[in-house]
């Protein structure tokens, strides 16, 4: 089975990182993993027309898009930054997440099709903030987005999140051996890998 890892931060050698390593250790040892850090690809991350004007993949977003296209779980790490991901991580999003490619509206009615349906997600975001305070104050604004209107509007089913926080003062290094565990426990169980061989596939 196939597993596509996206790291979102835009600086190599940072928690997010680590994060993913250890997700990636914790895989079925059949699992073909692929990684891809944003930081490497070279692309413009600016929809400079909205989609009215086709705006040609770069040899980069052409590879991503055929690994996206081959996986049967993706994985995404990010630090929410002013409660989004970072820039060039929506850039990406804008330019990969093309109308007839990962999404199709209908003419006929409001509705469309999701056309990367059949893969499973997890989130790994990162922050300052302590995650039931992202919740009660700020009502999971960033986590919603990424749940329903980016990974589950293309067809992402189920979308497991993993929130850590906070980071700053000490945090990290507090939570790293809990997060560590509960990431290796996800990636065990990661939904279409799990579909795949057969067997159950708790959420964590």
């Amino acid at each position: 089975m196939r597993c596509l890892v996206l790291d979102g931060h835009p600086d190599g050698g940072r928690l997010v990182t680590a994060l993913l390593d250890g997700y990636v250790a914790a895989l079925p040892p059949r699992t073909e993993v692929s990684r891809v850090a944003v930081r490497d690809l070279q692309f413009d991350p600016n929809l400079c027309r909205g989609y009215a004007v086709a705006q040609e993949w770069e040899p980069d977003l052409t590879c991503l898009a055929q690994e996206i296209d081959a996986c049967d779980h993706l994985v995404v790490g990010f630090p929410m930054w002013w409660g989004a991901e970072p820039a060039t991580l929506k850039g990406l999003l804008d330019r990969v997440l093309l109308p007839g490619w990962a999404f199709r509206y209908h003419s006929k009615d409001a509705m469309w099709d999701r056309l990367l349906a059949g893969r499973s997600a997890d989130l790994v975001v990162t922050m300052d903030t302590p995650p039931w305070y992202l919740r009660l104050a700020f009502g999971d604004a960033v986590i919603k987005r990424w749940t329903r209107q980016v990974l589950g509007f293309v067809g992402f089913k189920p979308v497991r999140v993993f929130r850590f926080g906070p980071t700053r003062r000490g945090g990290a290094e507090r939570g790293m051996p809990k997060w560590q565990a509960r990431l290796a426990r996800a990636a065990a169980s990661a939904p279409a890998l799990a579909r795949a061989a057969k067997l159950p596939a708790p959420v964590a």
